[in-house]
């Protein structure tokens, strides 16, 4: 689904409850808690985290830890084999 036809079904979805003030302010609670959660998606890391985790992944790699991909090896392939 595009971003244009999901922008179109909410406006649908919001003009459907509109009308009705209790499903109003359900649908306002709900997208308050869901951007809470969004606001600490646990995917999200700081700077230092990021940097972090690179210099782990290079001491992992010079400890021979890492895994290589082989010569004409498809990602796909690489990916099956490390999964």
């Amino acid at each position: 689904m595009t971003t244009a036809q999901l922008n179109a079904d909410i406006q649908q979805s919001l003009g459907i409850i509109a009308d009705d003030e209790g499903l109003m302010t359900r649908a306002a609670r709900y997208l308050r808690r869901l951007a809470k959660e969004l606001a600490h998606e646990p995917t999200e890391m700081t700077e230092e985290e990021f940097f972090a985790r690179i210099e782990d992944a290079e001491r992992e790699i010079a400890e021979g830890k890492g895994i290589k991909m082989m010569p004409d090896e498809t990602l796909d392939d690489f990916l099956k084999r490390v999964g």
